[in-house]
């Protein structure tokens, strides 16, 4: 497990960040009054995501690699942090829409049917825990592989 420390680490403070961010969604009312700007708006936790992706490989690089690391090596530190992240994401979720935001689901329903982007059966099926957990951990595996490939080529150092 020590050997995967700054994985660990690095992969926790991404479950702390993604709490905060669903904090921050919720007080500027994003999940009700704002629900109309909120799939723009939480495009934007792409920055905090990247950021700690750099922060986890550079730590890496100094820390496990002498300073040195091959694009193979960030890239599989960045695959590590990438699978706790998503076995994490079940539990975000359930946080999120369970105690943080317990409306939420209702709140886009509503807009959704309100503004003819769904029938309500549809809306019912798509903004629902079950189908967010399956979202979420699909989206960590994917933005994770193609963040880690990324930030890995850019921190690598012989």
């Amino acid at each position: 497990m020590s050997k995967f420390r700054i994985e660990i680490k690095w992969a926790i403070t991404f479950f702390a960040v993604i709490i905060l961010w669903t904090v921050f969604e919720k007080m500027i009312g994003l999940h009700d009054e704002h629900i109309d700007i909120h799939a723009k708006i939480t495009n934007l936790f792409a920055i905090p995501a990247i950021l700690i992706y750099i922060l986890a490989l550079l730590e890496k690089r100094r820390k496990d690699f002498n300073d040195k690391m091959t694009w193979l090596q960030g890239f599989v530190s960045g695959l590590i942090i990438t699978f706790i992240v998503a076995l994490l994401s079940p539990l975000s979720q359930v946080l999120t829409h369970e105690y943080l935001s317990p409306q939420y689901f209702d709140n886009i329903i509503a807009y959704s049917v309100k503004n003819n982007l769904s029938t309500q059966v549809e809306a019912e099926g798509y903004f629902n825990l079950t189908s967010y957990i399956y979202m979420s951990v699909v989206g960590a595996l994917m933005m994770g592989f193609i963040t880690s490939a990324v930030v890995a080529f850019f921190v690598k150092k012989k």
